[in-house]
């Protein structure tokens, strides 16, 4: 049995549906700004309680548009250093300066100490990004610790679509957020992201922005610094069908989440990462933690090749800060850099189905003993002290 990392899930309603809609922008033309577009936008934006949403054609430019509505310009913005390359490039397309924070092993997300310890007096603002779809039980501590220094917090929300802590859900605790409609998450446009704010005037700002810094879609002065970052009517109609699906997506996404809960449970040298009290993930990724020693590099391949099993991508093997484009903005993370190198991702995708889930349960168990066997052979022939290099 064939396990993918992810598998996109559209059913033959859903195809119809984004047909039709498709259909009816192609014989009027309407292929850009549209109705799909707006409907879209009120549709998310009531899906995550905010009361303005703004289309765009990445999650990369969503991040972008806001640190230039923000004003980072010659400023510094710190980032967490476990997070996807877009998140601090964006800070560095708007003119700032990525200032790479550690992580919290407890969540993947901000060390709220190290956080603390950076802030200085050119420090324009925090991005907070929701790793794996889980939020940060102290996401009101950070919102409350920017508040207190004068400085925006805004969060990249690219994994977290539907994702709550307590009552709020994720993309409502800052300044304002991006989403990401990028084909492996829970939501998917096609390409696409979206910008969420409560203020009308941050929005009003990010729709000159996405079109080129207009003053308006029917006038040609530009007044911003813009791109072409508008979301087509063909994507918005995409991603407006998939947003019907987010409560049952998360939902079944949370009961595979549980299965592999309970395996990892019995097993040794893997542990999931446990989503805190309060807090509900979207699962857009299921992590755990190989033990130290794992060689993880043999463990993706004994799960490949002995039992067709691929795990979806990590977040993130590399930190930021380690990236060579980065290079001048040296930093020592440690809690980023363990957790980066030790752990996986099980495949969680929307319709997999119980025997595929058994699969992959039955093959983690299987690399898991082998590995529990060999380091019990190592230890009975090595002296004491040594160290095994698993594989």
């Amino acid at each position: 049995m064939k396990i993918p990392p992810v598998r996109i899930r559209f059913d033959e309603e859903d195809i119809q549906a984004i047909l039709d809609r498709v259909a009816d922008s192609l014989r009027t033309g309407s292929l850009t700004l549209g109705k799909n577009g707006r409907e879209f936008e009120e549709a998310f934006a009531a899906a995550v309680e905010a009361p303005c949403a703004v289309a765009v054609s990445s999650g990369t430019s969503a991040i972008e548009i806001g640190m230039r509505i923000l004003g980072v310009d010659s400023k510094e913005v710190l980032v967490p250093t476990n997070t996807f390359f877009a998140t601090a490039a964006a800070v560095m397309h708007a003119g700032g300066r990525p200032r790479f924070v550690d992580a919290d092993p407890a969540t993947f997300g901000l060390d709220v100490e190290d956080l603390k310890a950076k802030i200085g007096p050119d420090t324009a603002g925090v991005i907070a990004v929701h790793i794996g779809g889980v939020v940060t039980p102290r996401m009101p501590e950070i919102a409350a610790l920017c508040r207190e220094r004068g400085i925006f917090l805004f969060e990249d929300a690219a994994h977290a679509h539907g994702s709550r802590l307590g009552d709020r859900a994720a993309g409502t605790f800052g300044d304002a957020s991006a989403f990401s409609f990028y084909p492996t998450k829970i939501l998917t446009s096609g390409e696409g992201g979206m910008i969420v704010s409560a203020d009308e005037k941050f929005a009003e700002e990010a729709r000159k922005y996405r079109d080129q810094g207009k003053r308006s879609f029917h006038e040609n002065l530009h007044d911003r610094l813009g791109a072409n970052w508008r979301m087509s009517e063909l994507h918005a109609a995409v991603g407006l069908q998939h947003l019907g699906h987010l409560s049952e997506f998360i939902e079944e996404r949370n009961e595979i989440a549980a299965f592999y809960d309970e395996v990892l449970g019995a097993l040794q040298g893997i542990v999931p990462l446990i989503v805190p009290d309060g807090s509900l993930s979207n699962y857009y990724k299921y992590i755990a933690l190989l033990e130290p020693g794992i060689d993880r590099e043999a463990f993706r391949l004994r799960l490949r090749e002995d039992w067709e099993v691929r795990l979806a991508g990590e977040v993130y093997e590399t930190p930021c800060h380690r990236q060579p484009i980065f290079a001048p903005y040296p930093h020592v993370l440690p809690n980023a850099e363990d957790i980066c190198a030790r752990h996986v991702c099980l495949p969680i995708y929307n319709g997999m189905t119980e025997e595929e889930m058994a699969h992959v349960a039955e093959a983690v168990a299987s690399v898991m003993r082998a590995h529990a066997r060999y380091k019990e052979e190592s230890q009975s022939v090595r002296p004491e002290g040594t160290s095994c290099d698993a594989s």
